[in-house]
Order: C-alpha cells, then structure tokens, then sequence
C-alpha cells in the first residue's frame, strides 16, 4: 500500500496551485485525482478565459509577470492597488465578503501570480474586452488586464505540464466518494477508480474539486425553486462530492449557500458546456445594448457598472423572469463592441433592418410590448452626455421603471440584433469554514486534522457576486496556501 504525503482532489486551477505548493514544501509524494477522463480534464478552470484580477502598481510589475512586455505612449496599462482590489471585493459582496480571506485574497494575489509566471505559466495584456482606444491610446479598465495566453484550455494544459514535471502524480478517472477518518483525523481518500472502489492514504488531504453547480439537485436545494432549469456552464463533474465528504465528517458550512455566479447565457445552449465551444455560449456585452425579458420588459440597468462588477449576478435575474429567458439587443453603432462569442454559429440570433420587424422575430416575448420599450428607451436617454465606454460615463435614461445609468445609446441604426439568453451558472458561492492555513474547520471551530480546502471549497469570500476574473485568483491564492500547509504537516 502506497501511502502519499499530500492527496489532492481535483485538477483545475486551485488544485494543480496546492500541488504545486506542496511540492515547494517539501511533500514528495503527490497524488493529484481527477474525476473527469483525461478528456474532459481541468474543470472548470477549463471554460474560463483564463483572466485573473490582482493587484498590481504600474507597468513595472506587469513586467515581472511578461519579461518581454513592452512600455509604450499608446498603452495605459494603468494601475490596481491592493486597496481597489479589496475595495471591489467589498463594494460587490455588499460588504459581506469575509475580512481575514478577502484581506488575503487581495495582499497574496500579485505574489501568487508571479509565482505561477515563475513555475512556465505564460500571460498576455486583455485585448479587446478589457481595453478601448481613447484618443490614440489603448487604455486597460476595471483592474483585470492579463489572461492566460490560451484562455482556459493552455491554463489547464500548461500547469498540468508543469505538474508532471514536478514529479506529481495525475490519475485520471477517479471519482472521490468518502473520506477516511479515523482516529479523529483524515487518513486518506475513497474513489471509485475507473468505477472500481480503492482506497488511498495520506498525511493531508486537499479538497480542491469544485462547487455544487452541476447538481440539478443540490441547486435547487440550495439556490431555490427554478435552479434545476440553470445551463452549466463548464464541467458536468462538480456536483458537489468535496462538499458532501466533508460536511459528513463534521466540517462547518459557511459563507452563501444561496448564492452563485451566474451569467446571461445561450438559450439554446446545452445543459453542459461542450469542450468545442467551451465559455462562448456566455453573452455578456450587455451594458453596450438593452435587455428583454418574455413580457418584453427590461428587467436590469444593463449600464449599472463596468462588466466585471455585474454579469456575474445578472444570470440570478433571468432565471426570476417568465420561462427564465432573455433577448439582447443592439445596433449597428456597438457590433463591433460585442464580444467574439457572439460571432459563433450556433448563437442564438436574429437580425432586421426595422426594429419593427426585429420584435417580430423574438420567439417568446411579446412583440407589441417589446416594441413599446424600445420606443421609450430611445426616447429617454441623454444625448446631451457623451459616450465613452473606458469610464462609467453617466450617459443614462430617464423616467423609466429601470434606468439604465452609464453607456445608454440609442437604439436607432439598421441593422439590428437581438441574441436569445437565460441562466448559464458557473460556480457556487457556499462552502466550507477554513483557518488562515485553510484547514477545514469543524463546528466547533477546530481544525479537522489533515483535511484542507482551496478553490469553490472555501465558503465566505463571495457573496451575491464577484469581481470578473477573481475567481481564479481565489483558486491559486488559496491552493497555494492549502498545498503549503498541507505538506508542512
């Protein structure tokens, strides 16, 4: 019998980061399980964008991340001080988010990036969605300006590369059912290896496997009535297994159960995201545009804030609205503007040279009334305020039931397009208690021994919703950490 010194459960982002740290640490034999076949390896870290928000002071430190990252006049890479970052943590959580993690979060998140640049995982500026020309220079907004370059699936490819050069142990196909506890602490992990039941020992375990997002079940449990009818949006594998295994060995539940991110999605997407197509049923340049639901009403200020700030609790709206869907629409003005998933095939869309014609052709909403919104949208927005999409600009609505306040433009040039969309979830908020170390508390507050958690395990950081790219950085912080302790043991 082969006894490990740290197992970890999962193979996303947080998972491979505890790895990593562990082996930093001194453990030397690392087990890494994955659920998913080497297929559809990664979870959910694979259908990301590969986007992590952290801050940072200045173009110097981009550089320390891209050495060959040019300064230049043309570019203002701007800059997101630990203070804004901890800032937006609060403002989106209103204020929930816990002090000690989210105050960790934000102070690790540079030095934690830079480690992963260090270990071979390469980034690249945001172009496109994160940065507008403004008088001839591209300036970055909202604090989110590199991505992996690959998107979710090179991040996952290139740690698991990484992984396997440290010596880890990746085994696929090996679902995690129970913990073994005996003696008061956690002695290893139950799986069902290629369906087959095994046992495996260690001195500490990680549980970095993802949220409960995938199970129909345990969302409406949780999230409530008309959860079951949610698309996934990344992988069918995280139902909750992490959760349910500690949770029956006495680990406290914490943070917001009741709560996800979620976005608008496809409506004609699949009930799991495909590896094809990955993120790219997701539909979220809605502050460029106006939002309908079946009754042809808007439901939301689509220019409340920046993208980042919103589109993860805008899913939570559309599930509330009749047969728990949406119609986008735009004009020729702001095409261009849209993000590229909306160019893909299978988009769910129509397009009209009239907006009379264009109401005609929402399947499912009321096209008289659709036409009516239209009409008093237009007629209420401030042309006096100019437009500019690089700040929250002001240029809003007024006198109607929902105002729409910054980037609202008229709905006035041919063609015109409408994009289908309901509830796409991504993952969840609730999880589990954990120490500054993150070791799985019990409900008592006292470490459970051996047993650690990292990534979408962790309850208390998000509440409501999230700032845009934070989740991964959640991930890698906090794996981190986990991996550390884990093998200090």
């Amino acid at each position: 019998m082969i006894k490990y010194d740290v197992v970890v459960v999962g193979a996303g982002n947080a998972a491979l980061s505890s790895a990593l740290a562990a082996k930093d640490n001194g453990a030397k034999n690392i087990l890494v399980l994955e659920k998913a076949s080497q297929k559809e390896r990664g979870g959910n870290s694979r259908y990301t964008n590969g986007a992590y928000r952290f801050a940072y002071n200045g173009f110097s430190d981009l550089k320390k991340i891209i050495p060959s990252l040019k300064n230049s006049n043309s570019i203002d890479y701007g800059k997101y001080t630990v203070s804004d970052f901890l800032k937006d943590m609060k403002k989106v959580t209103d204020g929930k988010t816990d002090k000690v993690l989210s105050k960790t979060l934000t102070s690790k998140s540079f030095e934690t990036i830079h480690w992963l640049s260090k270990k071979g995982l390469k980034f690249k500026p945001i172009e496109g969605r994160q940065s507008f020309k403004v008088n001839g220079v591209m300036k970055y907004w909202g604090g989110l300006t590199l991505e992996v370059d690959g998107q979710g699936e090179k991040l996952v490819d290139s740690l698991l590369k990484i992984t396997k050069k440290n010596g880890i142990k990746i085994q696929y196909d090996s679902a995690a059912t129970d913990l073994i506890y005996e003696d008061n602490q956690i002695k290893g992990v139950e799986v069902l290896y290629k369906n087959k039941p095994q046992k495996i020992y260690a001195q500490s375990v990680v549980l970095a496997c993802g949220g409960f997002e995938s199970s129909s079940e345990m969302r409406t449990r949780y999230l409530g009535p008309g959860w079951e009818m949610a698309k996934v949006r990344g992988t069918k594998h995280n139902t909750g297994d992490g959760l349910t295994m500690a949770l029956k060995v006495g680990a406290s539940p914490y943070g917001n159960w009741s709560g996800c991110h979620a976005v608008f999605h496809d409506m004609n997407g699949p009930e799991f995201s495909d590896l094809k197509i990955s993120n790219k049923y997701r539909k979220i340049s809605y502050p460029w545009g106006i939002v309908l639901n079946a009754n042809g009403e808007r439901f939301v200020d689509e220019g409340e804030d920046f993208r980042n700030y919103t589109y993860a609790k805008f899913g939570r709206e559309v599930i509330k609205q009749p047969n728990q869907i949406g119609w986008q629409i735009f004009d020729q003005k702001v095409r261009h503007m849209l993000y590229p998933e909306y160019d893909v095939k299978s988009a769910t869309m129509v397009k009209a040279k009239t907006i009379e014609e264009l109401v005609k052709k929402l399947s499912g909403v009321n096209s008289a009334k659709a036409l009516q919104t239209i009409k008093e949208y237009n007629e209420s927005v401030r042309d006096d305020i100019k437009y500019d999409p690089t700040i929250k600009d002001r240029r809003c609505t007024e006198g109607l039931k929902v105002n729409k306040t910054n980037w609202a433009n008229k709905i006035d040039q041919a063609p015109f397009y409408a994009y289908g969309v309901t509830c796409g979830i991504t993952f969840t908020f609730g999880g589990l208690r954990v120490n500054n170390k993150c070791q799985v508390l019990n409900k008592v507050m006292k470490p459970i021994k051996g047993l650690y958690a990292a990534g979408e395990m962790i309850g208390g950081i998000f509440y409501f919703n999230y700032p845009g790219g934070s989740g991964l950085t959640s991930g890698a912080v906090f794996g981190k950490i986990a991996g550390q302790s884990a093998a200090r043991v």
